[in-house]
């Protein structure tokens, strides 16, 4: 059994959000059930699902106001880029524990990200019409005048959202 399964808690009321965040579950299982032969291709897996899944939620963002320095973003961009060390040491150097830790790390931090940050993305989305699909915002009224800098929800903090990512960075590739 796998350390994280899809559930109704993970799910946010946005199909294809919905959809993306099922298949990185269905993934993040795979590298965790893959013997020490098909590790480093399993990881390279979530790895480019990862790129594009956090590319969509980031073009999401982009088109609906968020600002480019958005706490929600940055998450992202250091996530992958920890996913991206551990496929260097473990395809590169064989250090295959390196992504055994950090599949382990990925499947504490994705139902508080999916939870908070994408949580509040999607009420965001829902809130100015915006088709997923098509890139069309249907409410341009509802758009925020000013951009957003954090992610987007209420209890968002770009210091405590940063120092989390880090530390579970560290402790990943350590």
């Amino acid at each position: 059994m796998s350390a994280l399964e899809w559930s109704d808690a993970l799910a946010l009321d946005l199909p294809l959000m919905d959809d993306t965040h099922r298949e990185f579950v269905d993934l993040l299982a795979a590298v965790e059930a893959a013997d020490d032969a098909a590790l480093v291709a399993a990881w390279q897996a979530l790895v480019e699902h990862t790129e594009q899944h956090f590319g969509q939620e980031d073009a999401w963002m982009a088109a609906t106001r968020f600002a480019s320095g958005n706490c929600h973003a940055m998450q992202h961009k250091v996530v992958l880029q920890v996913m991206r060390e551990g496929a260097e040491r473990a395809g590169g150097r064989g250090e295959l524990h390196v992504v055994r830790a950090m599949a382990a790390e990925l499947a504490l931090w994705f139902p508080q990200h999916a939870q908070s940050m994408d949580a509040a993305l999607a009420l965001h989305l829902r809130r100015v019409g915006f088709d997923a699909t098509t890139g069309v915002v249907h409410a341009p009224d509802a758009l925020p005048e000013g951009l957003i800098h954090g992610c987007g929800g209420a209890s968002c903090s770009d210091e405590g959202s940063h120092a989390a990512v880090a530390g579970a960075a560290e402790a990943a590739l350590a």
